[in-house]
């Protein structure tokens, strides 16, 4: 049965580690500023384990290791980089990283690996059946303390996102369906191989003993072309056979073949052309989630994370929401979740939002009503002609010439959405749609902004770079969109206790400069005079004054002599 681990343990007077330690280190080691008590006092002790009891059984199954451990060990891992070998020689032997975990005695012993594995295996198939990412709850709820506990300003946001690689080899199409085909055979037992002819099992035979890769670099596109034929011919023998199993690598096989090829009205199969396979199509069959994506001169067989962010001038900034699709998903898609998860968290209306151009889309225009949107560009090119509406109606400005004429109303078709106009140029009709009279407007609110208003979604981009810092190659260490999504929640727990711990260091560095101000410092020894004359009402005066220059941060008036 699921039981929530104890947060304080017991110092052991012999195994104690401060009392190990010679009086530097020891120093060091007791600072609550150092980031390893503040990573068990922000992220660890606030960890809430019942979130994981769904993972167990109500009469057996329980944890045999602390699930808040366990999750701290996670966090770690992705803050540092750490491979899972790194990591549990860090929590075996680095004192740091055991505090950090609230192992405070030498003697404490850390999970063992299976235990480590079994959780994240657990998690892993609960999103794959449920589609709730257990440590996305586990971010909400760290976060959600954090911006209770540091009044966090909320009302304004900026996001952004970023494309990254799989951990897959970058496959070319004959790579792919060659691939999957043969690891749908070899996953099949000797009894189900029974049901193909000799000759299918000969021609399958030949293709494991291949190998892809070379067979490309020696081969011309025609050739290839003929070689995918008949690998497609057999894929329909072995769907049309196999068809009563319901095993993932049938399912994956099945994938790639309606992507591939089509079958005609003749029962004949034939390989698709390359502009009718969408981005979204299998990139690799060892992770089949990931998708393709070209944006100017990147290309991406990956995912897209979108990164949202607290944007106040004063006081702690942390992000509140970090969103993982497939590469293709475009940034408009992002918007309305990130503010619905924000709102969550902060608990605090959003006012307003700073991005690029990419999150604008008339959809987002009416979900943000009333929510100042800030866009740091648009789209496109620079239009030739100005757009503005007016009651004689759509005025048009060539920038070029400076001539202006009213654009006449075309006539509404079925596929039409909202009105058209269209105006005669010397090469004949140019017509305008909705979209490039919103394109105009928005353009022109962008022009009156302020330049210092559209430069506050740039410090979003060092956001983004910190979230990407451990990434190899624009690549990540893992495969499918769960594992993506694990490793983003538990990367941006970092980058908000290293926030944290900045801002704290920014309160003490300015509590510490007041104290040191020679006007305070006269200030206090008077008062410390006074407080020997003066009745024991003004030593809670006194408190109060101090207070207020914050002097309490170093000094507290419990009992004065």
């Amino acid at each position: 049965m699921f039981k929530i681990s104890d947060k304080d343990r017991q110092l052991d007077a012999f195994a104690n580690i401060p009392t190990m330690l010679e009086d530097s280190a020891s120093k060091i080691f007791n600072d609550q500023n150092h980031w390893h008590n503040q990573f068990r006092n922000h992220v660890v002790m606030p960890l809430d384990e019942t979130i994981f009891s769904v993972l167990f059984s109500n009469s057996m199954g329980a944890p045999n290791s602390s699930i808040r451990l366990l999750t701290g060990m996670m966090i770690l891992k992705e803050a540092f980089g750490w491979s899972d070998l790194q990591l549990f020689e860090q929590c075996q032997f680095n004192l740091l990283t055991r505090s950090a975990l609230g192992l405070i005695n030498i003697n404490d012993s850390i999970p063992a690996p299976s235990t480590y594995y079994l959780l994240r295996k657990r998690i892993h198939e609960h999103g794959l059946q449920t589609g709730e990412n257990l440590i996305e709850k586990v971010f909400a709820n760290i976060t959600r303390q954090q911006v209770k506990k540091f009044e966090v300003n909320g009302q304004s946001i900026r996001m952004d996102s970023k494309l990254f690689g799989s951990n897959i080899a970058l496959y070319s199409r004959y790579e792919i369906i060659h691939q999957t085909l043969c690891r749908f055979y070899e996953k099949l037992d000797d009894s189900l191989k029974e049901r193909l002819s000799a000759t299918d099992r000969e021609q399958m035979n030949e293709l494991k003993k291949e190998d892809p890769q070379k067979t490309i670099y020696r081969s011309n596109r025609e050739e290839i072309k003929g070689r995918l034929q008949p690998i497609g011919i057999l894929t329909y023998k072995l769907l049309q056979l196999y068809n009563d199993l319901e095993t993932k690598s049938f399912q994956l096989l099945q994938r790639v073949f309606n992507e591939q090829y089509k079958v005609l009205e003749d029962q004949q199969v034939e390989l698709r052309p390359k502009d009718e396979i969408t981005s979204s199509s299998i990139q690799s069959p060892h992770d089949p989630d990931c998708a393709f994506r070209n944006k100017g001169d990147q290309k991406v067989k990956g995912y897209s994370a979108n990164i949202t962010e607290t944007c106040s001038e004063t006081g702690l900034n942390l992000i509140t929401s970090v969103i993982v699709e497939t590469a293709n998903t475009p940034d408009t898609t992002f918007v309305k979740p990130a503010i619905e998860a924000t709102k969550e968290i902060t608990g605090q209306p959003i006012e307003k939002i700073n991005a690029d151009g990419a999150y604008q889309s008339p959809d987002n225009d009416e979900f943000c009503k009333g929510i100042d949107m800030v866009y740091t560009g648009i789209q496109g090119a620079e239009p030739r002609y100005d757009l503005k509406i007016t009651p004689e109606g759509l005025l048009v400005t060539d920038t070029l010439t400076g001539e202006q004429q009213i654009a006449g109303l075309v006539k509404k078709t079925k596929n039409s959405k909202g009105d058209r106009y269209r105006i005669t140029t010397e090469t004949g009709y140019c017509y305008f749609g909705q979209q490039a009279i919103r394109a105009s407007l928005m353009r022109k609110i962008m022009k009156e902004r302020p330049v210092e208003e559209t430069r506050k979604r740039n410090n979003v981009e060092a956001t983004v770079f910190q979230y990407g810092f451990q990434l190899k190659n624009k690549k990540s260490k893992y495969r499918g969109l769960i594992n993506q999504k694990t490793w983003s929640f538990c990367r941006c727990l970092w980058i908000n206790l290293v926030r944290i711990m900045n801002y704290l260091e920014q309160i003490y560095q300015r509590t510490n400069k007041n104290h040191q101000n020679p006007v305070f410092l006269n200030y206090f020894a008077l008062l410390l005079k006074m407080t020997n004359h003066i009745i024991p009402k003004a030593i809670s005066i006194t408190n109060r004054i101090f207070t207020k220059f914050e002097f309490l941060y170093q000094f507290r008036f419990y009992r004065l002599v």
